[in-house]
């Protein structure tokens, strides 16, 4: 009797840790805490706004993507990752699964619109945004090993160019500040103008090869006058 009432008490201790484990993993459904992931994007874009920090957008396939699964265990469930985003990043989850229950219907056709937008094509896709929700400062991408430290490392690359960075470092830098602006402004021409060029669908051919390092080129000279502040 004693040895099942052992086994029963680590049986229900661990479906608490699950049942722990799975909550604080949990997507919210409506509203938005900085931190937590959340399904609703129109509430995430207005705390980013109130808070002045960016957005992350999840694109994922959480029932059927590998790729999604692994980033969601080895990196999103640590708490090395948990501890950052609580005060630094608004998590949106876009989710694309094959359970059409796990996803509301009222956020069906605009998941669809958003993938479009950004034209995502692969998952999952991180893609970060300014804290305006609308201004694209990059996009990061899964990896097998990867760590906290790692994607942590490549989300504040990404973000040292968001408009709260920008404003602290004119304000430590007056005197750079015009021309810092306007190096920034033209690395996210750049950037914008591939972008537009990739989401025309073009060709596989010689002159559209030459056209892509054509714009390779403008954005790695962009990049590098950026650096030199």
């Amino acid at each position: 009797m004693k040895k099942f009432k052992a086994t029963m008490t680590a049986l229900a201790a661990g479906l608490v840790l699950a049942l722990s484990v799975e909550a604080s993993n949990e997507v919210q459904i409506d509203g938005a805490k900085v931190g937590h992931w959340t399904m609703d994007f129109e509430a995430a874009s207005k705390l980013a706004k109130e808070k002045n920090v960016p957005m992350m957008l999840n694109f994922t396939g959480s029932d059927w993507c590998g790729w999604c699964k692994l980033m969601d265990k080895g990196v999103f469930a640590k708490d090395e990752w948990k501890k950052y985003a609580d005060k630094n990043v608004v998590l949106v989850t876009l989710d694309f699964p094959n359970d059409k229950s796990i996803v509301p219907e009222k956020y069906v056709a605009r998941n669809k619109e958003l993938q479009r937008q950004f034209a995502v094509r692969g998952y999952p896709t991180y893609i970060v945004l300014d804290s305006d929700g609308e201004t694209q400062l990059g996009r990061l991408g899964a990896g097998r090993d990867k760590t906290p430290a790692e994607f942590i490392k490549e989300f504040k690359d990404v973000t040292r160019f968001s408009s709260a960075s920008v404003a602290a470092y004119s304000k430590k830098h007056p005197g750079k500040a015009k021309a810092y602006k306007a190096a920034l402004a033209e690395v996210r021409a750049a950037q914008k103008a591939l972008r537009d060029w990739i989401s025309t669908g073009p060709e596989r051919n010689p002159a559209n090869d030459k056209k892509y390092e054509v714009f390779k080129k403008r954005i790695t000279a962009a990049s590098e006058a950026l650096d030199k502040f």
